[in-house]
């Protein structure tokens, strides 16, 4: 039997990974320090390794597909195939950003401000070409974690580090002064495999099926009746992908209406259902929105 060898990517976006493959059907069980945990298709076989080399074991074949920041297909500068772009986090749905930071206090302003400058990142091979390429000289060194600290303790002019919300800079006395570039999530496939018709299909009842799972997170599904003199009122306040779906009730003036709206606007929502009057409101979670 064929086998798509799938990677997961480890550290942060980890548990958001497998939570995501969970809502899209595949339950993915990580046994331990074990790095090739079990999933429930046998024609998926996983692999669990760090976003930061998931491009290169894709692009040399020894995982056919994955998933990793945009970030680090950069950093690696790998020759891989790129599905498709997949937004998501470890704390939210937004892109990450890498980002320029130096104390607040710091007379450095501009990018210029760095010649003769060292700079503390994780992201050295980008950042390298960053300022080589706008005639910067600067001395980049690699930062195995705690980057911000570098700075505080003055082993660091400025640092290079990546954010989502900007909190963890602040928090170290810094502040951004400039940004690279936004990245997020990817599944990236070896082009070899890739060019395989079972492998690529394989790899788009994946891309399918997570994309349901992440269209889903912002979105509930709401359930009412209603009585037949208030339903088009009703129906107007409803928002929808295309329109509410309106069902009699056995041998009674009411229908049913059902609908899926974004979760952000059901508190203000409910409220104006029931003074329209809807009764019997449910409101569910989804897995995934097609």
């Amino acid at each position: 039997m064929k086998k798509l060898k799938f990677g997961i990517p480890k550290g942060s976006l980890q548990k958001a990974t497998i939570h995501l493959f969970e809502k899209s059907g595949w339950r993915i069980n990580v046994n331990g320090r074990s790095y090739f945990p079990d999933i429930n298709d046998d024609a998926i076989e996983c692999s669990i390794c760090r976003a930061q080399e998931m491009s290169r074991y894709v692009e040399s074949g020894a995982i056919d597909a994955g998933l990793t920041g945009k970030d680090w297909i950069e950093e690696n500068e790998s020759d891989v195939q790129v599905v498709d772009d997949l937004i998501y986090s470890k704390v939210s749905q937004n892109p990450a950003r890498w980002v320029l930071a130096v104390p607040k206090d710091s007379s450095i302003r501009r990018l210029e401000d760095l010649r003769g400058r060292k700079i503390a990142t994780e992201l050295v091979n980008y950042t390298r070409r960053y300022f080589e390429e706008r005639g910067i000289d600067v001395q980049v060194e690699f930062s195995w974690g705690a980057t911000e600290a570098k700075v505080v303790s003055g082993l660091a002019d400025a640092v290079v580090e990546v954010t989502e919300t900007g909190s963890t800079i602040r928090a170290h006395g810094l502040e951004i002064i400039h940004e690279f570039m936004q990245s997020n999530t990817q599944l990236i496939a070896n082009r070899a495999s890739y060019k395989d018709s079972w492998k690529r299909d394989k790899i788009g009842q994946i891309l399918l099926l997570l994309r349901g799972a992440l269209r889903a997170e912002n979105m509930v599904g709401l359930k009412m009746n209603v009585p037949k003199e208030k339903l088009d009122p009703i129906v107007k306040l409803l928002p929808s992908l295309h329109a509410p779906t309106v069902a009699h009730l056995h041998e009674q003036p009411w229908f049913s209406v059902e609908t899926v709206v974004e979760s952000r606007k059901v508190r203000d929502l409910i409220p104006e259902l029931m003074k329209a009057g809807a009764e019997g409101i449910i409101e569910y979670p989804l897995n995934k929105v097609i």
